[in-house]
């Protein structure tokens, strides 16, 4: 008898496993929602290579991009659709349905933030802090191409936008020379490991000095174009900056962000050739503080 159960318990045990199988399926939907979400993630990290390689123009590598989006909204929703089937009739699943979820929504987040900011902020993709006499691109501009943005400043209406929502965006007054202004500007630029297209400093009476940089987004690697003059002013040198998108009518905010950056990193590095480079004659005690090393900007005067 013995021999006989352990040989019945054999089968029987495959039987109720096979059973159990049959019991429970795995969601179709769950297993799909997967195959998307897997999919959207080859296709998005290859049109981030396409686009910072730049294998294709900007407008297709685009599209690989906005299909691997599409791609990812679909896992979500197929992994929606897997959770309610798999509630309602006791399927298997749910793990391919949950990472097919997470996976849909990482991707989808960070363009849905861009939306936002979109509607939050005016539709421009070149800021500068002199709208009147913009710094003009030379070197750079014959580096772009046909259907890039326009070279030239889009005008008052851009201008008039660009104050409403940044108005600290202004131009950077500094009590030192122009090539102290310039020597800063370019330890910024050495400090971020950039290499300019072009860089020329100023010459008294015969031209302004003047830095042509590209910069690069994070992730994407888009090109953005920045130019940074220096002149002479009254009270020191006066630097005007110019930060543009090369493609797309908006930049969501990132070219002022990196104007306003790049002022605060021109600031302190005034402030390190200052403290390395101290005046021949200091003021005797008692007397009034200098200047501040640190550079005012035009607008703020008159408050």
């Amino acid at each position: 008898m013995g021999s006989a159960e352990a040989y019945l318990r054999g089968p029987l045990r495959r039987s109720l496993l096979v059973r159990r199988i049959a019991e429970d399926p795995t969601s179709r939907l769950a297993v799909w929602a997967r195959r998307f979400a897997m999919f959207s993630i080859v296709v998005i990290l290859l049109g981030i290579v396409i686009v910072r390689a730049g294998f294709l123009e900007i407008i297709p590598s685009l599209a690989v991009v906005g299909g691997a989006l599409i791609l990812a909204t679909i896992a979500v929703v197929l992994a929606l659709g897997a959770f309610v089937v798999i509630w309602r009739d006791g399927l298997a699943g749910f793990g391919m349905a949950m990472t097919a979820f997470l996976v849909g929504v990482g991707l989808v987040v960070y363009p849905a933030y861009l939306g936002t900011k979109a509607y939050r902020l005016p539709a421009i993709a070149d800021v500068t802090t002199d709208p009147i006499d913009p710094p003009r691109f030379e070197a750079i501009a014959r580096l772009r191409s046909r259907d890039a943005n326009p070279i030239l400043y889009a005008g008052l209406r851009a201008a008039e936008l660009q104050k409403a929502a940044y108005p600290n965006i202004l131009p950077l007054i500094l009590p030192v020379t122009p090539d102290q202004a310039f020597e800063a500007a370019m330890a910024v630029m050495n400090k971020r490991k950039l290499r300019p297209v072009d860089a020329r400093p100023p010459q008294a009476g015969r031209r302004d000095g003047r830095i042509e940089v590209v910069f690069r987004t994070p992730v994407m690697g888009f090109r953005d174009d920045v130019v940074i003059r220096v002149r002479p002013d009254p009270d020191g040198a006066r630097i005007d900056m110019r930060s543009t998108s090369r493609y797309g009518r908006h930049d969501f905010g990132t070219n002022a962000a990196r104007i306003a950056s790049l002022t605060d990193d021109i600031e302190d590095a005034i402030g390190n050739l200052r403290s390395e480079k101290p005046p021949p004659d200091l003021p005797a005690k008692g007397s009034k503080k200098g200047p501040d090393p640190k550079a005012t900007k035009t607008g703020e005067k008159s408050h």
